[in-house]
């Protein structure tokens, strides 16, 4: 990798890094346009349709959607056989459904609407960031590939990312574009495991068959059982129910309930403990009569990390220096790097601005630092592909 005072040494690179103030109007509007069209996860296609027709605008070569909907696109480096392509990806999809209200509203440099920092911005920065390189006539050495991909969201399991991943293999770096976590890093990928849990009665009458088991009444004694469990601060453990269903009526005896768990931790060691506790929990309801408890696996987001010393980390620290960021984090998280990271390759995640309340219907971005958070990625991806 060229360092990164290297790169921006480079006069075009410092022509770029100073426009990017001028062009944050320009790139929160190409947000809102992305933003404006629904995206659920498992229903990108409309999003990754226009998508696909920006990156033809761009110029970009190879322009492609795989099945999945993930959008491709190629940024060709002046010597790519002999340098290692760069991966980079935004999320396309959203947690919101299809018939959210995505009406936008703007205060100054903040931005609110359903999806506008998670990730919206972020897939924003991907056309920012190509629209720059082409402005100022900037050819990297290296291919640089631009992916908006599907499935980070919710149950989409980061297949995705999968694909990516499995396209272009160990021989690239990976660099994930989050719309919000600017000045923070995450080189560590958490653990996540996701389960289905149902519980099913006889079911009745309330009032005839008073006293029989109720699947709903069996699933909150569940829940509270699980809220019981103990779990470090370090490593961060944690777990949610976050999604509970069943009953027919409210007097009906409920013959069928289910729940939805998310389990994560920081250390795979220590998730794989939480993971055999919640099933001791329900060999236990198991085992009672008149009483089926199944518990299927949904999801499996895979731990991993780069180790903070390692060139890609140390250069991205060093692109947020450059920019003017002095107040660092570094984060472990559940993002698309997880995939890359957890199979050993080389990958970080970053973050463009400011954002808060994700997956809430008040998200809000604030575009105070997109200058900056535009200006790291332009470096860190031409220290990673060249120049």
């Amino acid at each position: 990798m060229i360092p990164i005072d290297t790169v921006a040494q480079n006069g075009r690179v410092q022509a770029a890094l100073a426009q990017f103030p001028e062009r944050v109007a320009e790139i929160v509007s190409q947000a809102i346009a992305i933003q404006q069209i629904p995206a659920p996860t498992f229903a990108e296609a409309e999003r990754a349709a226009y998508l696909a027709q920006r990156f033809s605008k761009l110029g970009l070569q190879d322009v492609s959607q795989d099945e999945l909907h993930n959008v491709y696109g190629r940024f060709p480096g002046s010597q790519p056989h002999s340098h290692t392509p760069v991966i980079i990806s935004a999320h396309s999809d959203t947690v919101f459904p299809a018939d959210t209200d995505l009406t936008i509203r703007e205060e100054g440099s903040v931005t609110h609407g359903p999806g506008i920092g998670d990730n919206s911005t972020g897939v924003a920065g991907l056309i920012g960031l190509v629209e720059s390189l082409k402005l100022h006539g900037i050819r990297p050495l290296a291919n640089i590939w631009l992916v908006a991909n599907v499935g980070e969201e919710g149950l989409g399991d980061l297949r995705g990312m999968r694909a990516v991943v499995e396209r272009f293999g160990g021989n690239a770096i990976y660099l994930v574009v989050e719309g919000g976590l600017f000045g923070q890093i995450s080189h560590q990928a958490i653990g996540v495991r996701r389960y289905e849990i149902t519980f099913r009665t006889a079911g009745g009458h309330s009032w005839g068959n008073f006293g029989q088991r109720s699947a709903i009444h069996e699933l909150g004694k569940f829940i509270a059982a699980i809220d019981k469990l103990k779990v470090p601060t370090s490593p961060k453990t944690t777990y949610n129910v976050g999604v509970i269903e069943g009953g027919t009526s409210i007097n009906s005896i409920a013959q069928s309930a289910k729940l939805l768990l998310d389990l994560r931790s920081e250390a795979p060691e220590r998730l794989a403990i939480l993971v055999a506790e919640v099933e001791k929990l329900v060999a236990h309801w198991q085992a009672q009569p008149e009483l089926q408890v199944e518990m299927i696996q949904i999801g499996n987001r895979p731990a991993g990390q780069l180790p903070r010393n390692a060139p890609l980390v140390r250069q991205a620290v060093a692109a947020l220096r450059q920019v003017g960021c002095d107040k660092i984090s570094f984060i472990a998280s559940s993002t698309d790097a997880n995939v890359p990271l957890s199979l050993g390759y080389t990958a970080v995640c970053i973050g463009l601005t400011e954002s808060g309340n994700a997956h809430r219907l008040d998200e809000y971005m604030d575009s105070t630092h997109l200058p900056a958070g535009m200006g790291q990625l332009l470096l860190l991806a031409l220290s990673a592909a060249g120049i």
